[in-house]
């Protein structure tokens, strides 16, 4: 059966952000078989030599599909789509839309946003590198905001991979809920995609399992 290495503890300001929240939650749209690897981030489960040889990286999900290792949270939706047939078109013009937006997902969105929480994190609010990253920030959601006008996902008419992962950028810890209230478009599709059935399920599963350290 396919094991996905998840968190079963984490730190509290972490809990609920975790990466492995995506690829549990396109297993429970897909509907496919799993189990969980639980691990503990505070007792450093992720830096014993066994897990780095999955991920060097260190980091959290990966998956182990009989014998087949795949870290990084795009990379694994994106192989689960093509593996299962779902939640990704079956032609190549569809297919190329949803890889082009999981990378947007990753890349032009959660760079600059991941970045300015990071700097702020670090003492750096208010510093010549934040304002930067602040204004980089709001013109990419800005973009996708005008992107999102008359359209229900993001990549094809039809719900995808590439709305878990740009959803879950914008509903992250690390997203600053100022830098979304000016968009009614994202507002909109976030609450759509949200509102789903498979992620209420994950996310309550998901606490129900994950402790706080």
């Amino acid at each position: 059966m396919l094991k996905v290495y998840g968190f079963s503890r984490v730190n509290a300001g972490a809990r609920g952000n975790t990466r492995d929240l995506r690829v549990l939650w396109a297993l429970e749209e897909m509907g496919l078989p799993y189990e969980i690897v639980g691990l503990d981030h505070p007792n450093h489960d992720l830096d014993t030599p066994a897990y780095r040889e999955k991920n060097p990286f260190g980091q959290v999900p990966i998956i182990d599909d009989d014998g087949v290792i795949v870290s990084e949270s795009g990379a694994i939706l994106l192989y689960l789509a093509r593996k299962s047939g779902k939640l990704i078109p079956q032609d190549l013009a569809g297919e190329s839309q949803v890889l082009r937006w999981s990378f947007a997902a990753l890349s032009s969105l959660e760079l600059p946003i991941m970045s300015l929480w990071f700097v702020d994190l670090n003492g750096g609010k208010g510093s010549a590198p934040s304002q930067a990253l602040r204004g980089w920030s709001k013109q990419r959601l800005g973009e996708l905001d005008g992107w999102l006008q008359n359209r229900q996902f993001v990549a094809t008419g039809e719900f995808t991979v590439a709305d878990i992962l740009m959803t879950h950028v914008l509903i992250s810890g690390s997203t600053e809920r100022s830098l979304l209230s000016p968009h009614p478009n994202l507002l909109a599709y976030e609450q759509r995609c949200t509102e789903r059935p498979a992620w209420k399920r994950t996310l309550e599963a998901y606490f129900e399992r994950v402790q706080p350290a």
